[in-house]
């Protein structure tokens, strides 16, 4: 698959295109990047976690002239105000971006969601629908993570909390992010050792957050709750969240459609952009048109 990552000097650059700032929600401030233009559908895109907004810069760039891109960073995450409650919650992530399309005066809105994006982004469809009108989910899922994975995955967290995500811990790291098949492939080298460089220097204030997605509840049961068009993209090499998880969110939805991509693990956004982006940014515009007003 052509164009794996981009060139890392364009993801650290695009979002100075953007308006960047802090924006006031709840008990919190949100950094936003948001391209502004108020004639145009506007997408919410909700990142990974140890990610951040930038993660979309190259759907930043094809959406250009056709929507208005939205990538707020989540509470306790990138730019954003560090988190004073121990453990950012799935619920607490989705009032936040609730609270912020609210504060923005969006228009219904679509959602892209990576990983923990995704879990957020069914909470806040099913809590208030009329705010909705497509959601794209790309390597998430909505299940709490399994009881000896969660164990396995505190260990890794309680041991990284005090060296940092350094040596093998770091490869591993990368090897849940990205997939083997793009790990091996010279032209995503780029790509990787910037988000390499990202994880390495996760800090210790994000550790909220990533406690809150390593306890996150179920999710399932709001699966009936999604009425709006949704697109999921389940990469074939994903071992954070199998393709299985992506196959039943597909199968709870009531109009879904999954996308299964070959040679491509957690990130499909970053590890196949030519792959994944027109066609969710035709499938946004398409339930765009469906969706406005007569």
């Amino acid at each position: 698959m052509d164009g794996a990552g981009g060139d890392a000097e364009q993801q650290e650059g695009s979002r100075s295109m953007t308006f960047a700032r802090g924006v006031p929600v709840r008990d919190t401030i949100l950094w936003v990047d948001d391209t502004g233009e108020a004639h145009l559908p506007p997408i919410v895109c909700l990142h990974s976690l140890w990610l951040d907004g930038g993660m979309f810069d190259a759907l930043v760039t094809a959406a250009k002239g056709r929507f208005r891109v939205i990538r707020p960073d989540f509470r306790g995450q990138g730019s954003s105000a560090p988190a004073t409650e121990d453990e950012v919650s799935m619920d607490c992530c989705a009032e936040d971006m609730i609270a912020l399309i609210e504060t923005l005066d969006l228009p219904p809105v679509s959602l892209a969601a990576a990983s923990m994006g995704g879990d957020v982004a069914v909470r806040m469809v099913a809590r208030r629908p009329e705010l909705f009108c497509a959601l794209v989910m790309l390597g998430s899922s909505v299940r709490g993570e399994p009881p000896e994975q969660l164990v396995r995955f505190t260990e890794f967290l309680d041991g990284a909390k005090e060296k940092g995500f350094v040596g093998d811990d770091l490869a591993m790291l990368m090897s849940i992010m990205f997939g083997a098949t793009t790990r091996a492939k010279p032209e995503a080298r780029p790509m990787l050792d910037y988000w390499s460089k990202r994880l390495e220097l996760t800090p210790r204030s994000q550790w909220p957050a990533l406690m809150g997605v390593l306890n996150r509840p179920t999710a399932v049961p709001l699966l009936s709750e999604i009425k709006i068009p949704t697109l999921v993209f389940s990469g074939e090499d994903d071992i954070a969240r199998p393709p299985e998880w992506s196959q039943e969110v597909a199968n709870g939805v009531e109009d879904a459609t999954l996308v299964s991509l070959k040679g491509v693990g957690h990130t499909p956004i970053l590890e196949a952009p030519d792959v994944v982006i027109p066609p969710a940014l035709d499938f946004i515009a398409q339930a765009a048109r469906t969706s406005a007003p007569a």
